[in-house]
């Protein structure tokens, strides 16, 4: 597909037949990313991740409903060990703190 380059402000632009937008699912606004390797130039769409909002999982919750939901776990207050050994010659004193 052949395309004419025009004069745009100070820049140049190409503009992109029917077909070509289509292709790409381009609309106006779209940002296309433009690779130019070996005097080639080509415009590929950017891989299109859709972004989910708090409004649209609670919705979706709601939607599942409570029989769906997750098991409850209470991880309550986790035990931690206390070393045996006697730290006290490396402590700070508390005049060093």
């Amino acid at each position: 597909m052949k395309v004419k380059v025009a004069k745009w402000g100070n820049s140049i632009a190409v503009r992109l037949p029917k077909a070509a937008a289509e292709a790409l699912q381009a609309v106006p606004g779209t940002e296309l990313e433009l690779t130019i390797e070996g005097g080639k130039a080509q415009l590929t769409a950017p891989s299109r991740v859709r972004r989910i909002d708090l409004d649209e999982l609670a919705a979706e919750a709601r939607r599942l409903g409570p029989q769906n939901e997750p098991a409850y776990e209470d991880w309550g207050i986790l035990p931690s060990e206390w070393p045996d050994e006697d730290w006290s010659d490396i402590a700070p004193k508390d005049d060093e703190r």
